[in-house]
């Protein structure tokens, strides 16, 4: 039955059975979507600031971080073929350990991580926008507009978002490469002679293991590509695109960090790449001159534009699936005439909304580092979920299979527990950080507890291979 019921699942998403009134999206597009995920601002500030801290030690981190986003893509390239439906994690996890953990992963790893993590980014470009066009706009009120509009274009189907995310994806990543094939060459603006201390490019820091601790910094520049697999029944050919879109994405995603890495060694001394609040603003003014602020402006808002089309896209579809298993609210089954989940689309973008306006953009980093710790749990139960579906389900039909299973699982398990222990960027934030992803990680443990026990009246680590 269970062979019969993925044959279906996955026809379904190929097209083959019942193919969709809309354009399905391709190879492109796809990659698109796992990019403009992963290139956020925070992303960019990640790379300058490694650089700074680490040279050739950073560089090192992230080959490791590479790899440990290639395990994360084997495993949910696995399980989303398995079960080829937009519950995405929801879906794996309550087949392999239950109803609980997969309510627990979703809504700490993806939602709110979500909720938080896109107000930052919207506060970025309104700071941005003060910079290059004081006084011109209302404060908070692009931002806001932007997010409307996203919220319009997504609630008119999946071809409307393909096409927004092609446009905002090629800007994002021709900006990117243009900054960094500029710093490298040094065409726009000449290479200066470096006052301070130089990025440290020896390999000190790689043969004495120090680089080991710029690992998780790293790891940012690199998570997120899985978030085309909610959107399984609207591309073409998932069979083989899934697995390439997320692979090769991160090979672009790595090359392309790589150069704007390096660019930005060429330009700045380590006191500004590190002490900088926004760095790569100082590094693009350095390449560009006068029109830097401009370049940068334009970088921050297709990274933010990118980033909150997709979150859109994906999360609502996730929340979709779990409501069709009876693990979240009964409404977020509801999709309108284009076939889009309007009621998670329109929450979102309300939730979203709400820290934006009231809370302040120092208080949210805190949240947003905290949350995230739960989005490397995610990963982690993603693992897992691979690891139990293999023992419990042999037979079932595995599209695609994780290359030296088990490797993959086990180091990708220890080290995202070693990237969690080590996300905060600060000692005297750690007990801040972990208190409150502690208080976040119990809010929703326990309402998804409850939730389970009195409203699906299920066991909490009960697998439910019929869902």
């Amino acid at each position: 039955m269970s062979d019969t019921l993925h044959t279906v699942g996955l026809d379904r998403a190929e097209g083959s059975a019942m193919p969709s009134p809309q354009r399905k999206m391709g190879l492109p597009t796809m990659m698109a979507i796992c990019i403009g995920l992963v290139i956020v601002q925070g992303a960019m500030i990640s790379a300058t600031q490694g650089i700074g801290l680490g040279g050739m030690a950073f560089v090192t981190a992230m080959l490791v971080a590479f790899m440990l986003a290639q395990f994360n893509a084997m495993s949910f390239a696995e399980l989303s073929l398995m079960f080829p439906q937009e519950g995405t994690l929801a879906t794996y996890t309550q087949k392999a350990i239950g109803h609980f953990p997969a309510i627990v992963s979703v809504f700490a790893g993806y939602v709110v991580v979500a909720v938080l993590a896109l107000p930052v980014e919207m506060f970025l470009v309104d700071a941005m926008l003060g910079e290059l066009l004081p006084g011109v706009f209302p404060d908070k009120s692009v931002p806001l507009v932007i997010l409307a509009l996203l919220c319009l274009t997504n609630l008119v189907g999946a071809d409307v978002f393909a096409k927004v995310q092609n446009v905002l994806a090629f800007v994002l990543v021709s900006a990117l490469i243009l900054v960094g094939v500029c710093a490298i060459s040094g065409i726009s603006e000449p290479h200066p002679v470096l006052t301070g201390t130089p990025v440290d490019w020896s390999f000190g820091g790689v043969l004495d293991g120090s680089f080991i601790g710029l690992i998780a910094l790293a790891m940012w520049m690199m998570v997120g590509v899985e978030f085309i697999c909610p959107m399984i029944n609207d591309v073409k050919s998932p069979r083989q695109n899934i697995p390439r879109a997320m692979h090769l994405s991160l090979v672009m995603i790595f090359a392309i960090f790589l150069a704007f890495a390096y660019g930005a060694s060429l330009y700045l001394n380590v006191d500004t790449l590190v002490g900088s609040p926004i760095p790569y603003l100082n590094y693009v003014s350095a390449v560009f001159g006068q029109s830097g602020l401009a370049i940068a402006t334009v970088m921050a808002l297709a990274a933010t534009c990118s980033t909150m089309n997709t979150i859109l896209a994906s999360v609502p579809r996730m929340l979709h699936g779990m409501a069709m298993q009876k693990q979240a609210f009964p409404q977020l089954k509801a999709k309108n005439r284009f076939d889009a989940p309007w009621v998670g689309i329109v929450m979102m973008a309300v939730c979203t909304a709400i820290p934006f306006l009231l809370v302040g953009i120092d208080s949210l980093i805190v949240l947003v580092i905290a949350a995230t710790t739960s989005w490397l749990l995610a990963y982690m139960v993603a693992h897992v979920d691979v690891l139990v579906l293999r023992k419990r389900l042999p037979n079932q039909p595995r599209p695609y299979r994780t290359p030296f299973f088990p490797i993959p699982q086990i180091v990708g398990i220890v080290a995202m527990g070693y990237v969690a222990l080590n996300n905060s960027p600060s000692p005297e934030m750690t007990h801040m950080v972990y208190s409150i992803a502690g208080g976040i990680l119990l809010l929703i443990s326990l309402i998804g507890a409850l939730w389970v026990k009195f409203y699906m009246k299920r066991g909490l680590f009960t697998p439910d291979l019929d869902g």
